[in-house]
C-alpha cells in the first residue's frame, strides 16, 4: 500500500509516520483491496484540548473511504480514526462478499 503524509500547521514527524504506517499496513493485510492512504496530520485554533486532528482518505476500487477524528494528541486521534476505518471497511467486505 502506498501511503502519503501531509501536514497542515504541524512539523513532520517521522514517529507519527512509523505509527500510522504500522497500523495502516495491518488494515492493508485484512483488507487486500486497498491500495492507497492519504494521511493528514493539523491542528487548529480552538477553545478545548482536542485540537490535533488526524484524517485519512483510502483509495480502493469503488469510492474512497474518509475518516477524521480529533483529540488531545495525534497517537489518539490517529487510532480513533484507523478504528472508523475498518468499521467503513469491514462494511464494504460485506457487500463484495455478499455479491
Amino acid at each position: 500500500m502506498q501511503i502519503i503524509y501531509e501536514y497542515h500547521d504541524v512539523s513532520a514527524s517521522e514517529r507519527l509516520e512509523t505509527l500510522a504506517k504500522e497500523k495502516l499496513e495491518k488494515l492493508s493485510k485484512k483488507y487486500d483491496f486497498v491500495h492507497r492512504a492519504d494521511v493528514f496530520f493539523k491542528t487548529e485554533n480552538r477553545s478545548d484540548e482536542e485540537n490535533m486532528f488526524c484524517d485519512i482518505r483510502l483509495s480502493m476500487p469503488g469510492p474512497r473511504i474518509f475518516a477524521s477524528s480529533n483529540s488531545d494528541s495525534f497517537e489518539a486521534a490517529l487510532s480513533e480514526t484507523v478504528r472508523d476505518l475498518e468499521h467503513q471497511l469491514r462494511k464494504v467486505k460485506e457487500k463484495l462478499s455478499a455479491h
